[in-house]
């Protein structure tokens, strides 16, 4: 049974890499980035960094307080 879940998750892992793969030609850059020109230029890049920054703190410092809520209850138990 372990070898059956093992080559199933090994065959997963394969697709996604060959989706991965096939779409990244896809979706291929310009060689002008318009958007990120304008932003930079009118210096409103900085608050797309500060947002994206706010969010990825917000999502860690949650998923820390998950983790410390799920091990003191599993030590309770």
């Amino acid at each position: 049974m372990k070898q059956y879940r093992y080559r199933k998750g090994l065959l997963r892992m394969s697709q996604l890499l060959l989706l991965f793969f096939i779409a990244t030609p896809l979706m291929a850059q310009q060689d002008n980035p318009e958007m990120a020109d304008a932003l930079r230029s009118s210096g409103k890049i900085y608050v797309v960094v500060l947002v994206l920054l706010s969010i990825f703190i917000g999502i860690i410092a949650y998923l820390v307080r998950l983790e410390r809520k799920i091990s003191k209850l599993e030590k309770n138990k």
